[in-house]
């Protein structure tokens, strides 16, 4: 197993260098304040049997998880997806039908949650519309859960990966706990599986601790104490700092090196906040509210082209209206201060209902407006969203609750044709959204502004208790005996129709026979 741990320090954030100090075993350090990542990298031999075996049918799999809590992403990790599980997927040729039924879903079950509404790829899954082929690596089929937590993850690594016995695997396995993003990644061409995990927090005062060599010392340990600088050109990232390989190097060694990036983090005070407005009812309207700072365009290359997108992630009890919301009416476009719907993938059937739709959900690029003078905006520009909810299984209170997670909103900008997209180390792709884009293009991530991002809403659903007038029994036996009383009446009709028409066909007869 290879190890990369990166710190980012807070530009605010004093540093000494007896804050780390190198020894031939280890790297020391403490009250680090700044934001962690970690990247583990493993060989097959590593692996769990059940684990290498679904990965043989993978020509890809990425998975990526992010809290339902609000943290902060800065640059490098300056990406974002909406709170959850998301899982992208592209098979290998030439898979048997058995194969492609059961393996993947079960070991999601197995590994996340057993709860996953997952059957196999080709029935829960997804296939997101890709506008740019030159996304070569965007896999084919996607799925989405709203995960709250990590612990079934952590406990399978314990279980699966760690060998009895070793207290240091068992500990980095319930960090990830408190992790803010999780990354899981695999693909066939280079063969590697990793593990990364984000913390934007750092535990106490800061980050103390060591970072001790592999005990057979084959395996490297790779340490970054790293800050962002002001990078010269727009499109890249700056960073310094010391770098050392625990082990191996008698002293951390200073770099400075720079980089292009797709994604850059936005100013703190370039925020977004949603909401639904209540009572919800069956027809929920989603507000995303941007004070001006979010509106100001970002510091992309000059000649580069910008627009404001929100990506939504929908579970299968709400979804969006893809007739209306492709609409090119200005009337209603500009009520709900819309440009246009540029993609949408997933469940959008509009009279199904819950339990009858066999996919996670769906999937939403929006393009949002901006007004045209920031400084005559009021403290808050507001977007609107109609949306929908599905009919859904009685309950005993006669409500339930949907979950609704937040949309990620982004600037994203053209960048100029010669701008290089080189080799990022931190470079997170399969994102479920970027791959929606050109592979030039430059995206500028707002903030969410609360707390906890996901939305409860209280959904009206039949009661079960079979109590009221509008118990669950005595509407179904209502429906049936309505049916039956207008089929009685059509039938009825007909036969009114049918016994008119052999009456005027008998008078018609009898005349023609007395002209005879």
């Amino acid at each position: 197993m290879r190890r990369r741990i990166t710190f980012i320090q807070r530009p605010d954030a004093p540093f000494s260098l007896d804050q780390a100090v190198l020894t031939p075993d280890a790297l020391s350090i403490h009250d680090l304040d700044g934001v962690r990542e970690e990247r583990a990298t493993f060989s097959f031999d590593e692996l769990p049997d059940e684990l290498w075996e679904v990965l043989k049918q993978c020509h890809q799999l990425h998975v990526r998880w992010a809290s339902e809590k609000r943290y902060d992403a800065v640059a490098p990790f300056s990406s974002r997806v909406s709170p959850g599980l998301h899982v992208l997927f592209t098979p290998v040729a030439g898979l048997t039908e058995e194969d492609k039924l059961t393996s993947l879903c079960a070991l999601l079950k197995r590994v996340f949650d057993y709860g996953l509404k997952c059957k196999s790829p080709e029935e829960s899954f997804i296939t997101p519309p890709i506008l740019s082929t030159r996304f070569a690596s965007t896999a084919a089929f996607q799925y989405y859960s709203l995960l709250p937590s990590l612990d079934q993850l952590v406990t399978y690594i314990e279980n699966k990966i760690c060998s009895s016995g070793d207290e240091e695997c068992v500990r980095h396995a319930a960090s990830i706990r408190s992790a803010d993003s999780v990354d899981i990644n695999y693909d066939s061409i280079s063969h590697s599986f990793t593990i990364s995990g984000y913390w934007s927090q750092s535990p106490g005062k800061g980050w103390t601790g060591e970072i001790r060599k592999h005990a057979a010392g084959t395996d490297q340990v790779e340490v970054g104490l790293l800050g962002t600088e002001k990078a010269t050109e727009p499109e890249d990232i700056k960073m310094g700092g010391l770098l050392a390989v625990v082990g191996k190097d008698d002293q951390l060694k200073p770099s400075l090196f720079s980089f292009p990036s797709r994604h850059h983090p936005l100013p703190e005070d370039a925020t977004y906040s949603v909401f639904f407005n209540s009572p919800t009812g069956l027809h929920p309207t989603m507000t995303i509210s941007m004070p001006p700072s979010s509106l100001k365009p970002p510091p992309a290359p000059p000649d580069a082209t910008c627009a404001l997108h929100s990506y939504l992630t929908l579970p299968s009890s709400i979804f969006g209206d893809k007739y209306q919301l492709s609409t090119t009416d200005p009337l209603f476009l500009n009520s709900h201060n819309l440009v246009a719907l540029h993609a949408v993938a997933g469940e959008t059937d509009l009279e199904a209902p819950d339990w009858f739709v066999p996919r996670w959900g769906s999937n939403w690029l929006l393009e949002l407006a901006t007004p045209a003078e920031i400084d005559q905006v009021p403290e808050e520009w507001s977007v609107t969203i109609p949306l929908h909810l599905r009919y859904l299984p009685p309950s005993e209170s006669g409500y339930r609750s949907v979950p609704v997670p937040w949309p990620v909103v982004f600037w994203a900008c053209t960048a100029e044709d010669g701008t290089k997209m080189g080799v990022n180390p931190f470079d997170r792709v399969n994102l479920g959204w970027e791959g929606l884009f050109g592979i030039r293009t430059l995206f500028y991530q707002l903030h969410p502004s609360s707390d906890r991002l996901v939305e409860e809403l209280e959904v009206p659903v039949l009661r079960s208790d079979n109590k009221g007038f509008f118990q669950s029994r005595g509407i179904e036996l209502g429906t049936v005996i309505v049916i039956g009383l207008g089929l009685l009446w059509v039938l009825w009709k007909l036969g009114l129709v049918a016994r008119s028409s052999g009456t005027r066909s008998q008078k018609r007869s009898n005349k023609q026979g007395k002209a005879e």
